[in-house]
């Protein structure tokens, strides 16, 4: 593995210049970043739907259970519809989601950390945990064109990290490489 991978240190190398290019291009235009995603997740669920709603097809042929691989396959069409036709509602229905998942994740936090209470010592981290979590949750639902754009940043400073990490690997694997 470790031969395989560093004969082909090259295109790890790519892999990693593509991400920082990506991470820099997010964090330069955060909006049109936001664009790209949503059709790019618009095309894959479209995608995702269709295959899905064959595998039901061919499952109602073989007379195995195929609700599930259909209703998935609709569902994922209509996601796929909504984000080509209507992208701002994809985005602010994919922030709604988030803001929901981080504040019922603080209070699931504190929840656990009251019920861990006479068990273990630190249960404060995790309410310190949860405390965050709501207020990051309600800081976004207060100001969403604010919290839209940060994802966008994290996003690119993610690419940017990885991307780093991946071309100080390739670089690393190219010493091994046979000459």
């Amino acid at each position: 593995m470790l031969q395989l991978m560093a004969k082909n240190w090259w295109a790890l190398a790519l892999r990693g210049a593509a991400a920082v290019l990506f991470g820099i291009l997010a964090l330069l235009w955060p909006g049109l970043t936001l664009d790209v995603l949503i059709l790019v997740f618009g095309a894959y669920a479209l995608v995702d739907g269709i295959f899905a709603i064959v595998a039901a097809v061919r499952a109602a042929g073989r007379h195995e259970r195929w609700g599930a691989p259909l209703l998935e396959g609709i569902v994922s069409i209509l996601a796929g519809v909504i984000a080509v036709v209507a992208p701002l509602a994809a985005a602010f229905g994919f922030f709604l989601l988030f803001v929901a998942w981080t504040i019922l994740t603080g209070v699931l936090e504190i929840v656990a950390a009251a019920k861990l209470r006479r068990e273990i010592k630190g249960e404060w981290l995790l309410i310190v945990s949860g405390v965050l979590s709501i207020l990051l949750g309600i800081f976004f639902a207060a100001y969403p064109g604010i919290a839209i754009v940060t994802m966008v940043w994290c996003i690119g400073i993610y690419a940017i990290l990885f991307g780093i990490l991946l071309l100080v690997l390739a670089f690393r694997l190219r010493k091994l490489a046979p000459a």
